[in-house]
């Protein structure tokens, strides 16, 4: 049994959906119901499990709490695996960015994924049962990401948490890895998000592979990651991405202030 969240959506329903491809029975937490809704039937339609939802918002360990009970009342047992897929992103130069956007950003990307792995091992090691947690992170997470500094702050935690997790519960067969997707496009991209993509088109011949990701490639990765075959693999994150963010240049590009990549005026103007 399978549990992901944000997975009403974008790459997370994408990968929900390679699990349900595989059979696997699904629980889709998220906090619109609507669009959850939506999701479960069209995943319900992918393979031959069972699919249910639940409304959650991760930043309230009660929510959590009750998020894993509906799994366990759903289909009678705690998920085997967890897919941490929720996070709130939008990007802003570092001087622009609100308290309030910076908190938002950092409880729901770092915190909430704190509160859903925690609860899903505190289950597990309570029941002395394994388990597969999956973070899915994003490369500045090592390189830095200017425009994004609440979320590559909180990406970093994700991974550290992956590597400092991994050991701590490797002892009881809880194994903790990440998944950090390219550029994948997708219906439900933020239309800020989108919006700078349309700055700088032709995508494809950005990438070092010359295409971008597909979404389903994230979901192949995470269903080998919960795997059998890649039960000894934990406190790693793989990179999907074709190698786009090892792509180093022999001469460096002119650099374009942040302000500038976003379209905003002069800070004060």
């Amino acid at each position: 049994m399978v549990l992901v969240t944000g997975g009403g959506s974008g790459l997370g329903k994408a990968i929900a959906a390679e699990f349900a491809r595989l059979g696997a029975d699904l629980l889709i937490a998220g906090r619109t119901a609507g669009r959850l809704e939506a999701a479960r039937e069209e995943l319900a339609r992918a393979g031959d499990g069972r699919v249910a939802v639940a409304a959650c918002d991760i930043r309230e360990p009660a929510a959590v709490a009750r998020t894993f009970d509906a799994c366990e009342d759903a289909f009678g047992s705690r998920p085997d695996v967890l897919v941490n897929n929720a996070a709130a992103n939008f990007p802003v130069p570092a001087e622009e960015l609100s308290p309030n956007g910076w908190r938002a950003v950092v409880d729901i990307t770092l915190t909430g994924t704190w509160f859903m792995t925690r609860e899903f091992a505190r289950r597990h090691l309570a029941a002395g049962t394994p388990g597969s947690v999956v973070n899915i992170g994003a490369s500045y997470a090592w390189t830095g990401g200017p425009g994004f500094a609440h979320s590559a702050a909180a990406k970093a935690g994700v991974k550290n948490l992956v590597e400092t997790l991994a050991v701590e519960w490797g002892p009881y067969g809880i194994q903790v890895n990440g998944l950090v997707p390219g550029l994948m496009p997708h219906p439900d991209m933020t239309a800020d998000i989108r919006g700078a993509l349309d700055r700088a088109p032709d995508q494809d011949a950005r990438q070092p592979a010359l295409r971008v990701g597909h979404p389903r490639e994230l979901g192949w990765a995470a269903t080998f990651l919960a795997s059998p075959y890649a039960r000894f693999i934990s406190g790693h994150t793989l990179v999907v991405d074709g190698a786009n963010w090892q792509r180093r240049a022999l001469v460096g590009d002119p650099v374009v202030p942040v302000r500038e990549q976003l379209g905003r005026r002069a800070f004060g103007d």
